[in-house]
């Protein structure tokens, strides 16, 4: 796997291209990180504000549940959206220099991982002091997410070269986002909270549950956090294949394309 062992070769070249892509994001902010909260906080408190209050929902600490949801969406939705362009916004770099072009994208998602970080210490912090049930399984949240951002690497190493050959993989990508996010359990959740009208539709529920690749990670990073318990075994199995699989796809992908991407950047 010479795609992922280069991230290690070349670690001074990677940890350049995350500080380049890192300083181009807040260039010039005031606030600089803290920006990289601010819209998946103030999505948290619109959602709140409509679920919990105009349409009060029976999730309990359902602040939680929602940050959770919020911070695997977002780390999965931007680094998808930004690995996509990754490789043609940074053409020039490639035609110049002859470096592992993987580690690009790489980058990429490396730079959306500070925010999803920040966003599940705040998690832990909550989910210690407001369910004490959890103060035993919430650690389990971190390897679990760990293995999330595995997934979300994969998948955007993938979306990356598919982009540079098909330019309409990136605007495919942003019209499938939106309807994703409302077909996963961020905002709503399965039984036994769904109400009795939807609990009918078992074969849809189960494409929902099982069909959407992103369910089942999210529950698993989530269930430590909000229900305090350990997560399931199938979502958990779910996730550590879905892994393996995005990353053996991406590695096979990135070679077989490798000279084609260089052809056509």
């Amino acid at each position: 796997m010479a795609v992922y062992t280069d991230l290690v070769r070349y670690r001074e070249l990677f940890a350049n291209l995350f500080r380049r892509n890192f300083h181009a994001k807040y260039r010039g902010s005031v606030l600089g990180l803290a920006w990289s909260l601010v819209n998946p906080l103030a999505l948290m408190g619109v959602y709140l504000l409509v679920f919990s209050v105009i349409f009060p929902r029976s999730i309990p600490h359902y602040s939680i549940y929602l940050l959770t949801g919020i911070a695997c969406w977002t780390l999965f939705a931007t680094s998808l959206q930004a690995g996509a362009r990754s490789l043609l916004d940074s053409a020039d770099l490639i035609r110049k220099v002859r470096f592992p072009r993987q580690l690009v994208p790489f980058s990429v998602v490396a730079t959306q991982l500070v925010t999803f970080a920040l966003m599940l210490a705040i998690l832990v912090v909550l989910s210690l002091v407001f369910i004490p049930a959890a103060r035993t399984t919430v650690w389990l949240s971190l390897p679990l997410a760990a293995l999330f951002a595995c997934l979300v690497a994969g998948l955007s190493l993938v979306v990356a070269c598919l982009n540079v050959l098909f330019r309409d993989v990136e605007h495919i990508l942003a019209a499938a986002l939106l309807p994703w996010f409302f077909l996963t359990p961020i905002l709503w959740s399965f039984a036994p909270y769904l109400p009795t009208s939807a609990q009918g539709h078992h074969k849809l529920l189960d494409v929902l549950r099982w069909g959407n690749f992103v369910a089942p990670p999210v529950i698993a990073v989530r269930d430590p956090l909000w229900r305090g318990q350990v997560p399931r075994a199938a979502d958990v199995i779910y996730l550590a294949v879905a892994a393996v699989i995005a990353l053996g796809a991406g590695a096979l992908l990135f070679r077989r394309l490798d000279d084609r991407i260089a052809i056509e950047l």
